[in-house]
């Protein structure tokens, strides 16, 4: 079929999830072009809206596609011709700039080599046009920063996408693409995964590459992967992305099945402790009290057995370790910038609250740094003992349903910011410290229709559970065709 001839309508493109797409590809129903085309112009068309994607490199794809053609390779990858967006936090690629969601970093000059985890994104045929927002250093959970403005929920513009991975979330719900790269630090793919009604999976620490040269981002607490609309293209990007790179220091052992075959295995009948009472000792949401309910209701239909839990953990340690960290790592990369600058930053160059964590994160010892290391080793320790009792965890992603953009941002003083995230932020840290793998799987809609998300968390490197069970429930309650209205 030739793409001068056809083009692919609004319709049939967002009725593609990726791995659907790379299908049409291989048979020659489909062409990169044709798919890359679509993506374009779907984000010409609801992009103003939405605010997800902060830049577009199109001549990088061209280029790429261009070198395909010649080379006759364009049919081959398990990704060939899926359109892909990168979040524009820490990940690179070659002659473009990365900006972290800061003032700071506008101007930098542009990166030199591609993440590891673009080469593998590349490598499996995925053609990259863009990038999605991030708030500045992905310092919460809305996707806003004085650099680049709002992100929007595609389901009610006037609600936050989440953060820090809103812009990817957004994309996807949007259906600009299929599939987005994110990155999850403390919640950060599962809660705009569970506000935006898609599917978002944290893998377990150190399964998926930082590189090249950083292995680790905040000591392991923060990891990247993706956002997708169905199970198997997140297990299908796992796939190809997953795995040791050169110079790390840290392995995990080989799965022994695909994780794209473990959604289709069935998961068996499953230990599930349910956790719903959040670390902040928030009151959940009426809404989503409902569907946590509905969720335990379908999973006794499907043949689990479910039991109340209590986290073996002390909250404060848990905020503790995780809020120190951040705020080291804040301070390194603002100690870089000005060196390589020369001078201290403006203050309008970081947000009002990154200012304070900087400030701060001055004034603490090596001490404090070291106890919130050794408390990710001890709080892991802590629930991988209560992974011998239970295959999973049960919890909602969020206390509260998604909030009105401006309650999160960092374009406020610290206590109003604590108070903005304190809603969002009960139940996802926790995999973060510990390092156990958490998915957000969209088993409801508030009474306004906003999507609540359910969060299932298992045991070190057991994806593949988290895939199985995945893949049961998005046959037992269907959410594919659960669309934003845009």
């Amino acid at each position: 079929m030739s793409d001068e001839r056809y083009q692919l309508s609004t319709g049939d493109y967002l009725a593609l999830d990726a791995t659907a797409m790379a299908a049409a590809v291989k048979t020659g129903e489909l062409t990169p072009r044709m798919l890359l085309s679509a993506a374009q112009a779907r984000c010409d068309a609801v992009n103003p809206l939405v605010n997800a994607v902060n830049m577009r490199h199109d001549e990088h794809a061209n280029s790429v596609l261009r070198a395909r053609h010649h080379a006759g390779s364009e049919q081959l990858g398990a990704l060939a011709g899926v359109p892909m967006l990168l979040k524009d936090l820490n990940t690179y690629l070659t002659g473009t700039l990365t900006t972290n969601g800061s003032r700071m970093l506008a101007d930098t000059p542009p990166a030199t080599r591609n993440s590891t985890i673009v080469q593998r994104y590349e490598a499996a045929g995925m053609l990259i046009f863009g990038k999605t927002t991030s708030p500045e250093y992905g310092l919460t959970t809305t996707t806003e920063s004085s650099l680049w403005g709002q992100t929007r929920n595609p389901w009610s513009l006037a609600h936050s996408a989440g953060g820090s991975s809103g812009g990817a979330a957004a994309a996807v719900a949007a259906g600009i693409v299929p599939v987005a790269h994110a990155t999850d630090g403390g919640g950060s793919i599962r809660i705009p995964a569970s506000y935006c009604g898609l599917f978002g999976l944290k893998p377990t620490r150190y399964r998926t590459p930082q590189g090249p040269d950083t292995f680790e981002g905040w000591f392991g607490a923060s990891c990247g992967h993706v956002v997708s609309r169905s199970v198997r293209d997140s297990a299908l990007l796992l796939d190809v992305s997953h795995g040791h790179e050169k110079g790390s220091p840290y392995w995990l052992a080989p799965q022994a099945i695909s994780y794209s075959e473990a959604v289709r295995r069935s998961p068996g009948s499953l230990r599930i402790g349910v956790v719903d009472q959040a670390m902040t000792g928030l009151e959940l949401d009426a809404d989503i009290r409902s569907v946590l309910n509905t969720t335990v209701d379908l999973l006794l239909g499907l043949g689990h057995r479910v039991d109340p839990v209590t986290l073996p953990v002390d909250p404060q340690q848990v905020y503790g370790a995780h809020g120190a960290v951040g705020a080291a790592a804040l301070l390194a990369a603002v100690r870089d910038r000005e060196t390589v600058l020369g001078r201290p930053l403006h203050a309008d160059e970081l947000e009002p609250v990154s200012r304070y964590l900087v400030n701060n994160a001055t004034s603490a010892t090596a001490e404090n740094l070291y106890r919130a290391r050794r408390s990710f080793e001890l709080i892991g320790s802590r629930m991988e003992h209560l992974f011998d009792d239970y295959d999973l965890l049960l919890s909602p992603v969020t206390s509260q349903i998604t909030p009105e953009l401006k309650v999160a941002s960092l374009d406020q003083d610290y206590p109003h910011y604590i108070q903005g995230i304190i809603g969002s932020i009960g139940y996802s840290v926790l995999a973060n410290v510990s390092g156990q793998p958490s998915m957000s799987v969209p088993l409801g809609t508030s009474s306004s229709g906003l999507p609540i998300g359910m969060m299932f968390s298992a045991g070190w490197c057991r994806e593949d559970l988290l895939f199985q069970l995945a893949g049961q429930l998005e046959q037992a309650s269907p959410w594919a065709d659960r669309r934003a209205p845009l």
